[in-house]
């Protein structure tokens, strides 16, 4: 929604030209991780936004070369796991006949959680005792393939706007909270970009952070006005009413501060998705954050 916000309202242009910059901005969207971090990579594309686990795992690959690092978080908010099955009360409960809807198989940020979920559950070493079970699927695809009760996808760990709507049928109950897992708020997307980008453009991150701070402010100031504004960029089918209600929830903020990356990065280092653990947050984020109290 920051970016969203940024976008719209042309923050980015503004806070530069407050830096005495003439920053033309082209906003593209990608359908995953992949195309979009090979953009960043050929020089394409000089900021991306995505989960913590495509972060950490393009840092561990970068960092004897581009560097990539992450600028700014983009918000704090929870993912659920909600199911279709009544049988299913926690994550010991899935059977083989039972499949979990999510965006990328093993490395999108829901598969990490349910495989740090399920070594919690199943103990040391069992981090993938679930993956078996889950199938990558959009979003909306997994919504609608659970909600319809016909398909093999008798489980969605999404996001929100998705998690929320789901829960609105009485048929479907939560079955693990991101929180829980983690111990606490953490961070859900972030932003991230090159240190040859970084290093070349310290005015423009700085425009940057400035502009995503900004819209952050405008956010939490004015929710009904976020929610419509994001609503009518997005095209999207839920109406303003229902995106200021979930603005409102404390459990989703928009903030720059980073929490529990490391966290993540333990689970990640320990399964053997990034070659290194990282010894505090600060390694994965340009130094323009390090004065944040992240974790």
């Amino acid at each position: 929604m920051p970016l969203t916000i940024m976008e719209q309202k042309h923050l980015l242009e503004a806070q530069g030209k407050a830096l005495g910059l003439d920053i033309k901005t082209e906003w593209v969207q990608f359908t995953s991780g992949t195309p979009m971090n090979e953009a960043l990579i050929s020089g394409n594309l000089d900021f991306a936004s995505g989960g913590v686990g495509p972060l950490l795992s393009i840092w561990g690959k970068t960092r004897e070369n581009l560097g990539v690092k992450a600028v700014a978080a983009l918000n704090s908010m929870p993912l659920y796991l909600n199911t279709i099955n009544p049988a299913v009360k926690t994550i010991q409960d899935f059977t083989d006949n039972d499949r979990i809807g999510l965006p990328a198989v093993r490395v999108s940020i829901q598969a990490i959680t349910l495989q740090m979920a399920a070594e919690q559950a199943f103990g040391p070493g069992q981090g993938g005792k679930l993956d078996p079970l889950t199938v990558s699927l959009g979003h909306p695809d997994a919504m609608a393939q659970m909600m319809s009760g016909r398909s093999e996808i008798s489980a969605h760990f999404g996001s929100a706007p998705f998690m929320y709507q789901e829960l609105e049928d009485k048929r479907v109950h939560k079955v693990l909270d991101s929180y829980q897992v983690l111990g606490g708020p953490h961070t859900f997307n972030v932003v991230w970009a090159t240190s040859r980008f970084h290093d070349r453009n310290r005015k423009v991150l700085a425009a940057f952070v400035a502009a995503l701070d900004q819209a952050m402010k405008e956010i939490a100031a004015d929710p009904a006005a976020a929610a419509a504004l994001w609503v009518k960029a997005e095209n999207s089918k839920l109406s303003a009413a229902e995106i200021e209600k979930m603005i409102r929830l404390p459990e989703n903020e928009w903030t720059l501060v980073p929490k529990k990356i490391l966290a993540y990065a333990d689970y990640m280092s320990r399964a053997g998705m990034i070659p290194t653990k990282p010894s505090s947050w600060q390694d994965v984020f340009f130094e323009e954050a390090h004065k944040l109290p992240g974790s």
